[in-house]
């Protein structure tokens, strides 16, 4: 349970909890006796309640073979998904003849625990895709700074502050295009890349780079390390939890 409100969390979801149990007007669709249903019910409402995990009922959503705790979240147009689950399966361990030896020597059945902390991961990268409309965070995008020359007189320099990038853990791409400051801007922000740091006569004399965030927010003047400690600075706080 720990690790799926970690990882959710850590993709930027708000989850909520839903235990996913059998109708009870309709035992035929599920396999196993009433008995390791109550049993495998009753583990999972105990599990949430240990953990002061609020949770939503919902009948008829167990698998066929035991219920399950579904982490349902809203994607940007409302809509609810499972992506997290955890589900108590009394059933295919006995199907399958399972059997481990207990302390006391006598063969025993385990119970199964199947955990997904993604669930589908297909489904989860197309929701997170979709609910952060690209804008992946820091410590996840692919590219983390896109480096503008403001011509290619800088061109060295951008290369130059690249590899210390690269070398200080920063994941950077050079837009080296014959183009205007303006565009280059345009096209990387449409690249939903985090930060652009812009270079010129000033930056290379001085050994600074000119930092824009994305969305144009207030853009400042650091140094190269001083950069690279503050990208990092905001991964490790990000990602602090796992």
């Amino acid at each position: 349970m720990d690790i799926i409100g970690i990882v959710l969390t850590a993709f930027g979801f708000n989850f909520e909890a839903q235990i996913s149990l059998r109708d009870p007007n309709d035992h035929e669709k599920y396999v196993g006796t009433d008995e390791d249903w109550a049993l495998a019910e009753k583990a999972i409402v105990e599990a949430c309640q240990e953990k002061g995990l609020p949770a939503k009922v919902e009948y008829g959503e167990a698998a066929f073979y035991g219920p399950k705790l579904d982490f349902m979240i809203k994607d940007a147009i409302g809509r609810r998904w499972q992506l997290g689950t955890i589900q108590v399966d009394y059933n295919l361990p006995k199907r399958f003849q399972l059997e481990y030896t207990d302390e006391d020597n006598t063969k025993k059945t385990p119970v199964m625990i199947h955990r997904a902390p993604f669930g589908s991961m297909e489904r989860f990268c197309a929701v997170l895709i979709e609910h952060t409309s690209g804008h992946f965070p820091l410590w996840l995008t692919p590219d983390q700074v896109a480096i503008l020359p403001l011509s290619e007189k800088y061109n060295d320099y951008a290369q130059e502050v690249a590899k210390k990038f690269d070398m200080g853990g920063v994941r950077a791409t050079i837009d080296l295009r014959n183009e205007k400051l303006g565009r280059k801007i345009r096209d990387n922000e449409l690249k939903r890349i985090p930060y652009m740091v812009i270079v010129g006569e000033k930056e290379a004399a001085d050994g600074t780079v000119a930092v824009r965030p994305q969305g144009g927010g207030e853009q400042s003047v650091k140094t190269i390390q001083e950069f690279i400690d503050e990208v990092n600075a905001r991964v490790a706080e990000m990602t602090k939890d796992f």
